[in-house]
């Protein structure tokens, strides 16, 4: 595991809409978090059709050490948004210790921050880093429309003209290429959103001749290239085929069936829960960061975290915890 998990309680204090489908909600911690790095995320603990659930959200700078985040109610919800949705004032949620995935080399002159939808969240903390200290910084925020475009006037009282927001009805569109294009040499470029911009940046960024190392990103919300359906899954030492609800994950299901399925992030980003796959009716929808264009084209494993399927996968050596042969003392 790449960090240790500490759960707690909090209360939520307050809620209120940033933007029409982006809830923020304050949190009051039972236990000071103290410090967390720029970026920071907590997992809160949800039940969704009475089955325990957990979600991962950024964390938004807050004073009087509440914690802060934003929720989309998202269309394709498998049922943590529209949970996350129905606090209110005094509820009570179990969450974890605050921890930062992106891997930000602070020693540098020049930044570039891009931002996709809901990708905004931990945006915020990482920009007023950056904008106390003497570097180069731009920032370019992509939205649906100016409305959605949440914690845009605390970006742009921060930021001023180093910020650029891009929407529907935005003269310009957001080009990659050309921003990247754009930097200077030793510049690292910090990226997250949906899946789609997470590739088309990296796309970009080897495309301009940029070391992978100087790309941090982070996906939010595993967004995929088809729609979110029910798939099954099928064991093939077994031949036992398993369904998977739209409003599930491939890992939950396989856990709750008895498959003891390793994992650590749950966002698709360490590869530690990958699964081997030999047969694919259907189409895989790759959803993880982890895994290259090249291996997800041949399909030889599955991220059962955030990826899916439509029709059916085929998976080996997959063991019940209940089948394996016991040892000899």
């Amino acid at each position: 595991m790449r960090f240790a998990e500490h759960w707690s309680h909090a209360t939520v204090v307050a809620t209120r809409d940033l933007a029409p489908t982006i809830r923020e909600i304050i949190l009051e911690p039972d236990v000071p978090t103290g410090h967390w790095a720029p970026g920071s995320h907590i997992s809160v603990a949800v039940l969704i059709d009475g089955q325990p659930e957990r979600r991962s959200y950024s964390l938004i700078p807050c004073a009087d050490g509440h914690l802060r985040i934003a929720v989309r109610l998202a269309d394709d919800s498998r049922g943590g948004s529209r949970a996350m949705w129905a606090l209110q004032p005094g509820s009570r949620l179990e969450m974890s210790n605050p921890t930062s995935l992106f891997k930000i080399d602070w020693s540098r002159k020049h930044y570039c921050l891009i931002a996709g939808g809901i990708g905004v969240t931990p945006m915020l903390a990482i920009a007023a880093t950056l904008a106390r200290r003497d570097v180069g910084l731009s920032m370019h925020y992509a939205a649906k429309s100016r409305e959605d475009a949440a914690l845009h006037d605390e970006l742009g009282a921060l930021l001023g003209d180093r910020l650029a927001l891009y929407h529907s009805a935005a003269t310009a569109r957001l080009d990659l290429a050309a921003t990247f294009a754009a930097l200077p040499t030793d510049a690292v470029a910090v990226v997250c959103g949906p899946l789609r911009m997470i590739e088309a940046a990296k796309h970009a960024w080897a495309d301009a001749g940029r070391a992978a190392s100087d790309l941090c990103f982070e996906t939010f919300g595993s967004s995929g290239r088809l729609p979110t359906r029910e798939f099954r899954v099928r064991i093939g030492t077994t031949g036992q085929e398993i369904l998977v609800p739209r409003d599930r994950s491939m890992l939950d299901v396989l856990n709750a069936a008895g498959f003891d399925v390793i994992s650590d992030c749950q966002r698709g980003e360490c590869g530690v829960c990958a699964i081997d796959v030999s047969r694919v009716d259907g189409e895989i929808d790759h959803r993880d960061v982890f895994f290259s264009a090249e291996q997800k084209h041949q399909n030889g494993k599955i991220c059962p975290c955030v990826s899916r399927a439509n029709g059916t996968v085929t998976i080996d050596t997959l063991y019940r915890a209940d089948e394996l042969p016991s040892q000899a003392a």
